[in-house]
């Protein structure tokens, strides 16, 4: 018999749910991605809607209101001011484009808080089918404010309104279907390489905006439109919400580590370390079910909290009380409000901060502004990895938050000194902001998700994330709108807000720090006993 092939042997060493597994890994990674890129456009386009003023332009208007009569030759004339797109070539077109910001995370951060409890008593695959084909719309809607002329502040505020509601379907939907498939098995390091998928769609965002923003910038919007309606169709044609349904094993088969926070860890940590010193892990049957499966460690709660149902489709929703009452939800819920606060406002606003200090073209501000997302993929994944190895979560994210600030003052003071500083600081930067800020909307979201409180109810998980982000996107829309507000009287204090803000994210930490080193110092006590 011939020896097989290596590309058909690689294939079958793994087994069938691994690669269903994968599958459902890689499709949601691209599908969240998809959502991040239609978000980017709006900072790309924004140098584009407002030009400083200037003379020297003036052949360039030409040749540009020569190109828009001829695509829109039944329209009233093109829009004749030097200073950009009317009506943001005022003099406050800083808050305008705040206001387009704040319209859009606004509307998110409300949304949020009701997407998890409506996504939980629907079926995934056709509440994140209508959502991206919603967002693709509405997308593509912004975009088309350039081919029609319209220069209605309300046109652009309310499709902002509208994408930002319908995105809300994005992340609790992926979230509970990675949940569903990975269960207890998920770790710090593969969620911080799934998580990289924001920042992987903020890259191809910039990257489609900036081709077109110096000669249509309307293709700039209606493109990533069309690449979110494509991807949920692609959702409703391949997405499978739980294992079961195609009779694959509910958790992978590799021995998993849940990371509890505070007193739950240090507790487990301390029952194994006296049942192991008195020999007694063996003969004791409910301790060695109390050390094995680490949802039964966490600190009970209110029993009405939750209440278990048979199978997947009879396990009742959590209320909101009920997932605010897990013990770290409120901590990381307002950690991350500050912590997405800072992350957004360089989402927002860098392309255009980089614009006014580097004197770029906003296609070149726009390329540039994708290293702080490169740094942000490496910053999620090393967060992932240090916890794993650390076995801290809130530690890992106070390290980073402590870094984060100083960080922000020299990259305010170096990116004034030339291309290449700024180059270097948008690398590390993009690391230690957007590191917690992936942990906690992963890593974390999940741990808490699996709480003992839930009883194995992988609905609820869609409620606590939604809970969590819902918090941070009230950071983000913060974020912006102040950035907005504040940049007017120079660029420096836009970044004191940000430390400012990054300092706020580490103080809200520090209870579950502290329980963290206790913990370790609790366990370093008893085994010199």
């Amino acid at each position: 018999m011939a020896q097989l092939p290596p590309g058909i042997r690689f294939i079958t060493s793994f087994s069938r749910d691994q690669w269903y597994r994968a599958f459902i890994f890689s499709l949601t990674f691209l599908l969240y991605a998809s959502f991040h890129l239609s978000r980017k456009p709006i900072s790309i386009v924004k140098g584009e809607l407002h030009k400083h003023c200037a003379a020297s332009h003036e052949v360039e208007l030409d040749s540009y209101k020569e190109y828009a009569a001829q695509i829109q030759p039944l329209k009233k004339p093109f829009n004749a001011s030097q200073c950009g797109w009317e009506p943001f070539d005022k003099n406050n077109y800083k808050q305008l484009l705040g206001a387009l910001d704040y319209s859009f995370l606004c509307a998110y951060a409300v949304g949020m808080y009701l997407s998890g409890l409506i996504g939980e008593r629907l079926p995934i695959r056709y509440y994140l089918t209508g959502g991206m084909l919603a967002s693709g719309l509405f997308t593509a809607m912004f975009g088309l404010g350039y081919f029609y002329n319209v220069h209605n502040l309300w046109f652009y505020i309310m499709a902002q309104i509208a994408n930002g509601l319908v995105q809300t379907t994005g992340w609790p939907s992926v979230v509970t279907c990675i949940g569903n498939w990975f269960g207890k098995g998920r770790r710090g390091l593969i969620m911080g390489i799934w998580n990289s998928h924001t920042s992987v769609g903020n890259i191809l965002g910039s990257l489609i905006a900036a081709y077109w923003v110096s000669t249509c910038w309307g293709l700039s919007f209606v493109v990533p439109g069309v690449v979110v309606a494509v991807m949920g169709i692609v959702c409703f044609l391949f997405l499978i919400e739980h294992p079961k349904d195609v009779s694959c094993s509910c958790t992978p088969s590799s021995s998993s580590k849940t990371f509890l926070n505070g007193t739950s860890r240090c507790r487990i940590q301390m029952l194994t370390l006296n049942a192991k010193e008195n020999g007694k892990l063996q003969q004791d049957p409910e301790m060695q079910h109390l050390l094995t499966d680490s949802e039964n460690s966490s600190v009970s709660l209110n029993s009405s909290t939750v209440v278990s149902g048979e199978g997947r489709h009879g396990t009742s929703a959590i209320s909101f009380l009920g997932a605010l009452r897990i013990p770290g939800v409120v901590e990381f819920s307002l950690c991350l409000l500050f912590a997405k606060l800072v992350s957004y406002t360089f989402l927002f606003w860098l392309p255009l901060y980089i614009t006014s200090v580097e004197h770029l073209d906003a296609k070149r501000a726009g390329d540039l502004s994708t290293l702080f997302d490169v740094g942000g993929i490496f910053g999620g994944i090393l967060a992932g990895l240090i916890s794993d190895r650390l076995e801290k979560r809130a530690s890992t994210c106070g390290m980073m938050l402590l870094l984060a600030a100083p960080t922000l003052y020299m990259f305010s003071t170096v990116s004034k000194m030339g291309l290449e500083a700024t180059v270097v600081m948008l690398l590390i930067s993009g690391a230690l902001v957007n590191g917690p800020y992936a942990l906690i909307t992963t890593a974390v979201s999940a741990d808490l998700g699996t709480h003992k409180s839930l009883k194995g109810n992988a609905r609820a998980l869609s409620t606590v994330t939604a809970i969590i982000d819902g918090t941070g996107s009230v950071g983000a829309a913060l974020g912006p709108l102040l950035a907005g507000l504040i940049s007017p009287s120079g660029w420096n204090n836009v970044f004191y807000m940000l430390m400012v803000a990054d300092a706020c994210a580490l103080l809200l930490l520090l209870r579950l720090i502290q329980k963290e080193l206790q913990c370790d110092a609790d366990h370093t006590l008893f085994k010199e006993h």
